[in-house]
């Protein structure tokens, strides 16, 4: 069995974009990681969900990796972005639209606008 360090590098390189979260995208299990999961859902990104509370060593290493005390957790392309914050807080800039093309992401710009224009 490879460590968890092994195993969240090797998800974290194979996607372009995980969200280490409790629960599933289909059914989330903390209100931060539904909020997370369902701005990507929402925006039509492809996304792996990875459910902390299913392995143990995952959610402590997952915090140990990203130096980030808190679930959820964003990677695009192998990068941490943020927590349930900070991907609020970009997805309301636009910031996250820019981090999804430049590293290539497709995502819905009409849903990310559609965000913009109900929080503004």
């Amino acid at each position: 069995m490879t460590d968890a360090k092994t195993r969240i590098e090797d998800t974290v390189k194979a996607n372009d974009v995980v969200l280490y979260m409790k629960g599933t995208r289909e059914m989330p299990q903390c209100g931060f990681s539904s909020r997370v999961a369902g701005v990507l859902t929402y925006m039509n990104v492809d996304f792996a969900d990875v459910n902390v509370l299913a392995d143990e060593d995952i959610r402590q290493g997952i915090k140990d990796y990203s130096d980030w005390p808190t679930i959820p957790q964003l990677y695009v392309k192998g990068e941490f972005v943020g927590g349930c914050d900070i991907i609020t807080e970009m997805t309301l800039s636009g910031e996250l639209d820019q981090l999804l093309e430049a590293n290539g992401v497709a995502y819905d710009k009409d849903a990310a606008e559609k965000i913009r224009e109900a929080n503004g």
